[in-house]
């Protein structure tokens, strides 16, 4: 497979600083409520969190596996043309590349997937690039990494376990979905995987089901305590709460005119990583994540709306 390598000046290749586990698939997103008219684009949450940090500026590698298809061809190229590192991706000659679809309708945006036995979900812990993991900075996976698949799971902890002992931080979104597992395993999955966890990204909608909390400090509390040194609870349009063992505070949310909310979690997600891997402390990263994530609902899909690091600059001067 061609590899998108970023290089430095002299011409060597330079390791990833975020990288990300997970399924990508290729979406078709209804064009309006009233029309039957599909949109062809992008998605997974894992592959929606690495664009975003790389529009930010961040280097970034993507970590899964794609069918030899055309949906799987699809995707590569859009890595490429998104300045994401895609040696890490394997093509699996056997199984197929997932899709999803979304439909609009008076009660919000529904998912439908089609990704049992996707190339994806028979990722197994030995293909995992285990000198890249230990050279990034981040190593980010969520509930979905964990829920396609007990190899893809097996291969989530490996890459937790590897980065934790190389030193490099693991961020985890809970991205809870049950049509994939019961309430039961997700919990005790996804709560082990918190333990292991620097930064947690969760959801209001998927921590309150996780934990049975629905207090801001006691779930945040209670994440705190499972280990992680960040939260970063994302209240959608209100903004989101992050806290630290020493400090924690509400940043506000940057008021837009949304349209389509897909995989506004993922892009908060990219855009926080990508700034505290550039330096910001929590509060600061969040800010801005805050703006890219709205600016993000602007425009039809996952991918498509992705602000990049300028466009999100001039809405935080503005």
């Amino acid at each position: 497979m061609a590899s998108t390598a970023v290089t430095n000046p002299a011409g060597q290749a330079v390791a990833p600083e975020i990288l990300a586990l997970g399924e990508a698939m290729v979406e078709f997103n209804q064009a309006s409520a009233d029309r039957p008219d599909y949109l062809q684009g992008f998605g997974g949450d894992t592959s929606n969190f690495c664009i975003a940090a790389s529009r930010q500026g961040a280097r970034t590698g993507f970590v899964s596996a794609v069918g030899d298809d055309h949906f799987g061809r699809l995707l590569i190229d859009l890595w490429q043309r998104e300045n994401v590192e895609t040696s890490f991706v394997d093509v699996d000659r056997v199984a197929p590349t997932g899709v999803y679809f979304v439909s609009h309708g008076p009660d919000g945006h529904q998912f439908d997937y089609l990704r049992a036995g996707s190339a994806a979900s028979r990722y197994a812990p030995h293909a995992l690039p285990l000198d890249a993991i230990a050279a990034a900075k981040v190593v980010h996976l969520s509930g979905i990494s964990l829920a396609i698949s007990v190899t893809a799971c097996d291969a989530a902890f490996a890459a937790m376990s590897h980065a934790r002992a190389h030193g490099v931080q693991v961020s985890f979104d809970t991205n809870l979905r049950l049509k994939l597992w019961p309430l039961a395993r997700a919990r005790a999955v996804m709560l082990e995987a918190i333990r292991q966890t620097d930064i947690c990204l969760p959801s209001w909608d998927d921590v309150t089901e996780l934990t049975g909390l629905t207090g801001r400090d006691e779930i945040v509390d209670f994440l705190l305590r499972c280990g992680p040194k960040v939260v970063a609870l994302k209240l959608g349009k209100e903004g989101s709460y992050i806290a630290t063992p020493d400090e924690r505070r509400v940043v506000p949310g940057f008021a837009v005119n949304a349209i389509d909310a897909t995989g506004a979690g993922d892009c908060f997600g990219g855009a926080f990583i990508a700034r505290v891997v550039a330096g910001d402390d929590p509060f600061t990263a969040a800010r801005y994540a805050n703006v890219t994530a709205a600016l993000s609902t602007q425009g039809y899909g996952a991918v498509a709306p992705i602000p990049t690091r300028a466009t999100v600059e001039a809405a935080l001067r503005g």
